[in-house]
């Protein structure tokens, strides 16, 4: 089985400083799973953000990652992680 990827990956800047301030082992899942995204970013524990145009999160563990879908280029922008606490929403 083979999975094409159709999708392009634009991850920003700050995401990469992000995981360099979060425990290694956190770090290595939250990029196989941003890794994993052009194959199909509507599967996984995501949800479509309120409010937002085409701006998704999905859970990986205590943190979120924030992205856009540019469904007509078939971009996805991920743009910002965040660590779930009481005050993240």
């Amino acid at each position: 089985m083979t999975l094409s990827t159709s999708w392009d990956l634009q991850v920003d800047s700050d995401v990469f400083k992000n995981l360099k301030k979060i425990p290694q082992r956190d770090a290595k899942a939250i990029l196989v799973v941003i890794k994993l995204l052009p194959t199909n970013p509507y599967f996984g524990d995501i949800q479509k953000m309120k409010g937002e145009k085409n701006a998704w999160r999905r859970r990986v563990g205590s943190y979120r990652i924030f992205y856009k879908i540019k469904a007509l280029e078939e971009i996805i922008l991920v743009f910002k992680l965040e660590r779930r606490t009481s005050r993240t929403y």
